[in-house]
């Protein structure tokens, strides 16, 4: 019945033109849509409707004679189909009871299924359930864990936590209001992060102010142990090389090691700004949070900068330094310790802006100090500073520059600190002669200047040859120097060697040489007072040996440098003329006392009767003076000085005698008062000789003997003693006898010299021809003295 009719050819229809092709496309089952379109274009379709009706009466005819041809068949066929049909009502039958029985089996099973099928249902959403809710647990445990970290401020992984959850969970999220919230929350988090950060970094700012002065001064503590260590060094270089030049090898130098120790490393705590930066970097701020940091930190070292009103100077300088170079070292380890957040260029431009600001104030400050101390405590503790922050790279030139162009301003200060003790040690010392009565005094007042006379340890009581100003004096100078080194030995200079001794030549020239000065030059000190400033003068000579050695001590200089020649100080030259001002002016003082001693003179009798036994009155009271006078400066002066002065008095002796004879008051004198000066002037020699034989100026390599010194009167006497005065005249005479006398003076004491024979050679009536003789030669002298002058 399925089986398709076969194509029939063209020989089996037995006709052909186009209805044959027609047809044929129709059995085949062609399509004949362009056919006909094509025949309605041309405008033929009547003719494809006849060719059409012509082929169905074919087929109907065709039709009609297969019917005839198989109707017995047909008829069969049909009887068949009957009975299947037959069959087929029973089948159906059958089916239709097997399907209620199945209906009702099944029914229940029905039900099984759809519980199993709602339970799968069930059991998949429970599975997509879990699945949700394990993605979920996952993110919550994510956060929870997040707020734990929060919770221990430990916000670095916190902000990983975050970063994990935003970037490989979030979006796994199947919860879209959990998704929600937990996008709400991780910015908020981010910026609760920020905040804490930001707290904790503005507390260590407080922190670190406060704890700046701090680190200072443990770094100054440092750098004070480290210079120590280097002035121990140079004390033991320079013991080395004296040792050395000395030809001692006993000493041995070796570098102390121990005291070595790395100690440049100041420890405060960085880690809340360390937190803090990395913190912002994970959020992508480090540049703001860098600007934020420098903008609080300048802020605070212009608050730093800032001078207390409250306090002096002096009170506050030390905090004021000490917050500076503490905010310095910070930074300094800011630069190293975090990379990339500080630069060189921008910490350098903060330095020489606070250097500024520093020398600024140092200069305006000094300037404004009156006392030496107060300097030198500023001057000190700005060394330490400086030599603190030196160590961390810092430029401190311009800070020791300032400090160095004060050195004058401090050395004028503490000149006239010095001037002022000096005046006041002077002003109450009594120039009497210092009694040392204890060993321990003889170490501190002259062993400690070097102001022995002997090496040999004294007996005590001991008399010194100085008064008390001197060893005063040396304490003096000696704080002086220990004063200028102080302030000079840690500033830029190395060798401030010939700096503190120009200094101190100008404390013993202008300040201490000047008040011996005025002290002798005043008018008001005596003969005493003034040879006990001569005698003063001389010791501080001697101790400039003592303070040029504490000179080289303190700057560790070796004493074979200073013992050259010419390496003194230039005060001993001014001190030794000062002597000889004191040596001067006690002089004149002395010679003055003398004149009033000798004022006695004029009274004498120049016109006596008989020659005298003994030597005038007013002699003994000349020796008494002198002998007194020579005593005490046998004692204190040096024998230089007390030959200069014995020396210089007799001199003036003998010139008073000469000027007696000379004064207007004797009008006329005598042969026998001659003879009483005569023997006035063998008291003075036999003085002049014990003097020089007892007190050691027979040792003297230079100058004569203390009698040379009377040569004029004694030449004058002799001279008027001579039987054979005239001989004056004879040069060869006069230059060996009487070179010391002038002419002129001799002719106006010979004009008064008269010889009266009735009262004084009455007694001497058996020496008339001598006497005679005498005046006939005495008066050709006169004669002779006349036609020359």
């Amino acid at each position: 019945m399925n089986a398709k009719p076969k194509r029939r050819s063209i020989s089996e229809n037995g006709d052909g033109g186009p209805e044959l092709g027609l047809a044929t496309s129709i059995a085949n089952g062609d399509d004949l849509g362009p056919v006909v379109r094509l025949a309605f274009e041309a405008g033929k379709h009547e003719l494809i409707l006849n060719q059409l009706r012509n082929i169905v009466k074919k087929k109907e005819a065709e039709i009609e004679e297969l019917c005839k041809l198989h109707y017995e068949d047909f008829i069969l066929a049909v009887d068949e189909l009957r009975g299947i049909l037959n069959d087929t009502y029973q089948l159906k039958s059958m089916l239709s009871g097997e399907n209620s029985q199945l209906q009702e089996v099944a029914s229940s099973l029905l039900m099984k299924v759809d519980e199993i099928l709602e339970m799968y249902s069930v059991k998949k959403n429970v599975s997509e359930a879990i699945r949700t809710l394990n993605v979920c647990i996952q993110v919550l445990t994510l956060c929870l864990k997040c707020n734990q970290q929060i919770k221990d401020c430990r916000f670095h992984p916190a902000l990983k936590m975050v970063d994990l959850i935003e970037k490989e969970y979030l979006q796994g999220v199947p919860l879209k209001a959990l998704r929600k919230v937990i996008e709400k929350q991780i910015p908020e988090v981010r910026l609760h992060i920020e905040k804490k950060v930001c707290g904790e970094f503005n507390d260590w700012l407080v922190y670190i102010r406060d704890k700046a002065r701090d680190i200072a001064q443990m770094a100054i503590r440092q750098a004070a142990s480290a210079r120590q260590r280097d002035e121990e060094m140079r004390d033991k270089q320079r013991d080395y090389e004296e040792q050395s030049n000395s030809g001692l090898n006993e000493f041995v130098y070796a570098l102390d090691t121990e005291q070595m120790e790395d100690d440049s490393l100041v420890e405060f705590d960085l880690t809340p700004l360390y937190r803090a930066y990395h913190i912002h970097a994970c959020l992508g701020k480090e540049d703001m949070f860098r600007k934020q940091y420098n903008k609080e930190r300048l802020a605070q070292l212009n608050l730093d900068l800032q001078i207390s009103q409250a306090q002096s100077f002096l009170e506050s300088h030390q905090n004021f330094f000490a917050q500076i170079a503490g905010f310095f070292i910070v930074e300094d380890r800011v630069l190293r310790t975090v990379v990339g957040f500080l630069s060189e260029s921008q910490l350098e431009s903060m330095w020489d802006t606070a250097l500024q600001n520093i020398t600024s104030v140092l200069e305006d400050q000094f300037c404004r100090m009156d006392t030496a101390s107060h300097l030198l405590l500023i001057k000190d503790f700005v060394t330490l500073i400086a030599m603190a922050l030196r160590r961390y790279g810092y430029k401190v030139g311009p800070l020791l520059d300032v400090l160095d162009n004060s050195r004058d301003k401090y050395h004028e200060l503490l000149l006239n600190d010095c001037r002022k003790q000096i005046t006041e040690v002077l002003a109450s010392d009594t120039f009497e002669q210092v009694v040392i009565r204890k060993e321990n005094e003889y170490d501190a007042n002259i062993l400690s200047f070097r102001l022995q006379v002997s090496d040999v340890m004294p007996l005590f009581p001991y008399v010194a040859p100085f008064s008390s100003s001197v060893p005063e004096a040396c304490r003096i100078v000696r704080s002086f120097i220990k004063d200028s080194v102080s302030y000079l030995k840690h500033g830029g200079q190395i060798n401030f060697y010939d700096t503190v001794k120009k200094y101190v030549d100008k404390l013993l020239v202008d300040v201490l040489n000047e008040a011996l000065l005025k002290a002798i030059q005043s008018g008001s000190s005596g003969a005493s007072q003034v040879m006990q400033i001569a005698a003063n003068t001389a010791a501080l000579e001697r101790a400039c040996e003592y303070f040029l050695s504490q000179i080289a001590h303190l700057c560790s200089i070796p004493l074979r440098l200073v013992e050259r020649p010419h390496s003194s100080l230039t005060a001993k030259t001014s001190l030794k003329l000062t002597q000889v001002v004191a040596y001067n002016s006690l002089l004149i003082l002395v010679k003055s006392k003398v004149d009033e001693l000798m004022v006695l003179m004029s009274k004498i009798n120049w016109m006596p009767d008989e020659e005298p036994d003994n030597e005038n009155e007013y002699i003994d009271e000349v020796l008494i003076y002198l002998n007194s006078l020579l005593s005490t400066a046998q004692q204190i002066l040096s024998l230089d000085a007390l030959y200069k002065i014995a020396s210089g008095i007799l001199d003036h002796i003998s010139h008073s005698i000469v000027t007696a004879f000379l004064s207007e008051n004797v009008k006329k004198f005598n042969l026998n008062a001659v003879v009483g000066i005569d023997n006035d002037l063998k008291m003075l020699e036999s003085f002049a000789d014990d003097q020089f034989q007892n007190s050691g100026l027979i040792d003297l390599k230079e100058g004569g003997s203390l009698r040379d010194y009377l040569v004029e009167a004694r030449q004058l006497v002799n001279l008027l003693l001579s039987h054979q005065p005239d001989n004056f005249m004879n040069p060869e005479i006069r230059e060996k006898h009487y070179g010391a006398l002038d002419h002129k003076k001799v002719s106006i004491i010979c004009e008064k010299y008269k010889d009266s024979p009735d009262t004084l050679f009455g007694s001497l009536s058996n020496k008339n021809a001598k006497q005679s003789a005498r005046k006939k030669s005495m008066d050709m002298l006169k004669k002779r003295l006349k036609e020359l002058n």
